[in-house]
């Protein structure tokens, strides 16, 4: 993990004019799947979008593969939720899928052979092939998740950005997405990853812990600690003779605790 593909350096961001991130310090390594995880309004989606140049750098800096992100276009690929992207668009899932050449081929040329081979393959890894003629708003939400993620590894960039990408998913989706991901880190690319999963987090080579800032970053068995975790969320833990911890988040259904991660407690002599 010495490998860098991107890192921050006194980094502050603002959205919409408000300051989301105040000064901070991370790195994410190259080839491998990190984890931004933290309470809503942490930071994580400005984390991300601050990777692709979308969200303004207003201290500190920025680089992604050594460069400012603006001109790294060509070498992220960047995958919202589908509910935050408009899938009443009138296009079909194919379309969707082709769009992830645009930057190789431009949206007013026509793809070649090896695009198309590229889209084939990238709805095949998806389960969608079957789909591929199919409008947007006939799919499910898990369905039209996977289009998006399609789409991402349709444009075969180096990093591989993904905004919750299993929220709200049923399982086949779920499987299917998580088997990309691990292709993905196999070919060599390098996945970041936003979750309000911590079991998800730690299942990431590093994960970065957002409270408005970079509160802590590294290996999960550092970042995932109760402590670290109770400071972030401003919640209590509670640990079950189980093992598990849990998190008794008011933002989940009221009188429900969420479980979040099961935490293996060295043996007892």
């Amino acid at each position: 993990m010495n490998r860098v593909a991107a890192s921050g350096s006194g980094v502050e961001l603002a959205y919409n004019g408000h300051r989301v991130v105040t000064a901070s310090d991370f790195t994410i390594p190259q080839g491998r799947r990190t984890a931004i995880i933290g309470p809503n309004g942490s930071g994580k989606s400005t984390l991300l979008n601050a990777l692709t140049g979308l969200v303004k750098v207003v201290g500190g800096t920025v680089a992604v593969f050594g460069a400012p992100p603006a001109t790294m276009h060509d070498r992220v690929a960047y995958v919202l939720q589908a509910t935050k992207v408009n899938e009443f668009m009138p296009v079909t899932v194919r379309e969707v899928v082709a769009m992830g050449r645009y930057g190789r081929s431009g949206p007013f040329r026509r793809m070649g052979p090896e695009d198309r081979r590229i889209c084939d393959e990238s709805m095949e890894r998806l389960d969608i092939s079957d789909l591929q003629s199919r409008h947007l708003t006939e799919l499910s939400g898990g369905q039209r998740q996977r289009v998006f993620v399609a789409q991402g590894l349709a444009q075969k960039a180096d990093m591989l950005l993904l905004d919750e990408p299993m929220t709200g998913l049923d399982l086949a989706s779920r499987e299917r997405i998580t088997a990309a991901v691990a292709t993905e880190l196999e070919d060599g690319r390098t996945v970041v990853l936003t979750t309000h999963e911590l079991a998800e987090a730690a299942e990431a080579d590093h994960v970065i812990l957002m409270t408005g800032r970079v509160e802590a970053e590294g290996p999960p068995s550092h970042v995932l600690d109760p402590d670290l975790l109770s400071v972030a969320y401003g919640i209590g833990l509670v640990h079950l003779e189980d093992g598990s911890v849990v998190l008794d988040d008011a933002s989940h259904r009221p009188g429900r605790r969420h479980v979040h991660f099961e935490r293996v407690e060295p043996p007892r002599h």
